[in-house]
């Protein structure tokens, strides 16, 4: 079968810097009918495990560590896994600090630039694009003509960088350098709210560094 995305959506809170904000995060699968990588874990394990389903879980990979996108990671990739044996949850080392946040002494498996992880017949590149945390990451499938940005870039610009752990000339360095090179064509699915295309965000670049966020 081919690799498909698939979606769901899913509520809670975003804490840091001690604010609190209700959040809807968008959770991406990539798979097939047999194999599936899950990209984010948040607030509602049941409902991304039903997502799942009977599938064998390779792993949980999460964009960024900010606890709305990691908070029900280690519960799921315990779920997920077999033979009493949780599935890896994969993160950038560089975001190690933001995880021990939510899940101090909990294990990860550390996540690399240029690194390939494959599911369904299908590669998952990986970009380390940081700035809204320093350990962010990006994930292309060019076969399937995407690139999931956490919260690197959305619609209509990069993603926070006004709290702990962030820098808006890093995130900007990372959107353009990285994630700007891919095809113009190249859908990007967010961590937050609705998907755009590589084309219609590359041209309001100087936008943005014009406005300071």
């Amino acid at each position: 079968m081919s690799a498909r995305v698939e979606h769901l959506v899913t509520s809670g809170t975003f804490s840091l810097d001690g604010q609190t904000f209700d959040v809807d995060n968008n959770v991406w699968l990539v798979g097939d009918d047999s194999e599936v990588v899950v990209l984010d874990a948040p607030h509602d394990v049941d409902a991304i495990a039903a997502a799942v389903g009977d599938r064998r879980a390779l792993a949980v990979l999460a964009t960024h560590a900010h606890d709305d996108h990691v908070r029900r990671a280690p519960e799921l990739a315990r779920r997920l896994g077999t033979a009493g044996r949780a599935v890896p949850v994969l993160l950038h080392p560089a975001d190690r600090q933001v995880w021990e946040l939510t899940h101090p002494g909990e294990p990860t498996t550390d996540l690399v630039h240029g690194e390939v992880v494959a599911v369904g017949g299908t590669e998952l590149h990986v970009l380390h694009t940081p700035g809204h945390t320093p350990g962010s990451v990006s994930v292309y499938a060019p076969a399937l003509g995407t690139v999931f940005t956490g919260d690197t870039l959305f619609a209509g610009g990069p993603g926070a960088t006004g709290r702990s752990f962030s820098d808006f000339g890093t995130i900007v360095a990372s959107i353009r350098d990285v994630l700007l090179g891919l095809p113009p064509e190249t859908r990007v699915l967010t961590g937050h709210g609705q998907s755009t295309t590589i084309g219609d965000e590359a041209p309001h670049l100087q936008e943005w560094i014009d406005r300071g966020h």
